[in-house]
């Protein structure tokens, strides 16, 4: 069974040896003998080990400073360190408990101290790490019963309408696609900073739920053959007010345990605003409509149009592109055009593959 590693950190030579000696049967050992090369050690050599002994008065950098560097990075701030201090330094063992240190040895080294007292932070910090392993396993479980659940709801919204399921699926790789291409397009680079891999995550796991508020729409307006009257048309728009709603209460309720339900907000809500101001609900136009959203409304409407309906045939890949294009600068974000054209080829692969 492999041992875990302790770094020594001491510039008297003895003092390294001595310690090794009494560590040797339970841990392999690693020695510095300063902070400089402490920290090469676990910065540059990438070493992390279990425990470390650490002196506080050193020529260069001192213990202080070294404990400083190490709880300032996240990667290093757990590792359990014992101060080694002299033997009537009060104030210092005080001062270094309160930077950080786990504990402390004093000289003359007494080898059961010194085996205790490491042996127990080195099973403690185990304990902790195991412990955050089972929560953060648990949370990655409970986010995926989560996102199901709501990859569920929005299901039931779409063969309510008729539609396939794969509709949602759909949508998410498109804006996956059509977002890919905006961060790694060069003339895009007010876009790069927004859409951060976080965000971009977020954003494509929120269109799930863009027309959720169609469960509250009737079905003799939300399953007619035909063009809808402008009564009829005027309570389809509601859709977008129903399922903000719906979400405003999932957050209320629930709060953002998806860490994307704000998104999923901005998209229900806008994704049926138009760049020139004329559409709904609240006539936003340009970039006062979130950038999420303005995604989504082209991806949204190539993938309703490609695909048949209870109100129209399906209409051809090229039909489609040529009709997004004609609503640029309309419509639609003129530069969001210019990036689904450029990835239409690639768009239709995804349509041949799950279209209805």
């Amino acid at each position: 069974m492999d041992k875990d590693t302790i770094l020594i950190v001491d510039d008297v030579e003895i003092n390294r040896i001595l310690l090794s000696e009494y560590l040797g049967d339970d841990y392999d050992t690693i020695e510095a003998e300063d902070g400089e090369q402490a920290l090469d050690v676990i910065f540059n050599q990438h070493i992390i080990p279990a425990g470390i002994m650490l002196d506080i008065i050193m020529p260069g950098k001192g213990g202080f400073e070294v404990l400083a560097e190490l709880k300032a990075d996240p990667a290093t701030a757990n590792i359990p360190v014992l101060l080694i201090t002299a033997a009537d330094s009060r104030e210092v063992e005080t001062k270094g408990l309160k930077a950080g240190a786990s504990d402390y040895v004093p000289k003359p080294f007494e080898k059961e101290l010194i085996l205790t007292r490491l042996g127990h932070l080195v099973e403690l910090r185990k304990y902790q790490q195991n412990l955050e392993f089972m929560v953060e396993q648990k949370t990655a479980e409970l986010m995926r019963t989560y996102e199901q659940t709501l990859e569920v709801l929005a299901t039931v919204v779409e063969y309510r309408s008729l539609e396939s399921g794969e509709h949602i699926k759909r949508t998410a790789l498109l804006s996956e696609l059509l977002i890919s291409f905006l961060v790694s397009d060069p003339s895009c680079t007010d876009f790069h900073d927004y859409l951060t891999p976080s965000v971009t995550h977020s954003i494509v796991r929120a269109t799930t739920l863009h027309d959720i508020g169609k469960i509250g729409i009737s079905d003799t307006i939300l399953l007619k053959a035909g063009r809808l009257t402008d009564e009829e048309f005027e309570l389809m728009k509601e859709h977008t007010v129903i399922g903000c709603k719906l979400i405003d209460e999932m957050l209320d309720k629930l709060g953002d345990n998806a860490g994307y339900m704000n998104y999923c907000r901005e998209i229900c809500y806008y994704h049926h605003e138009r760049w020139d101001g004329n559409g709904y609900p609240t006539g936003l136009k340009g970039e006062e409509i979130p950038l999420s959203a303005r995604i989504l409304s082209i991806v949204d409407v190539y993938d309703a149009l490609v695909n048949k309906r209870v109100y129209k045939p399906a209409y051809s890949h090229d039909e489609a592109v040529e009709i997004i294009r004609e609503g640029r600068g309309r419509q639609f974000d003129p530069r969001l055009v210019d990036a689904f054209i450029a990835v239409a080829p690639n768009l239709k692969k995804i349509e041949d593959r799950l279209g209805d």
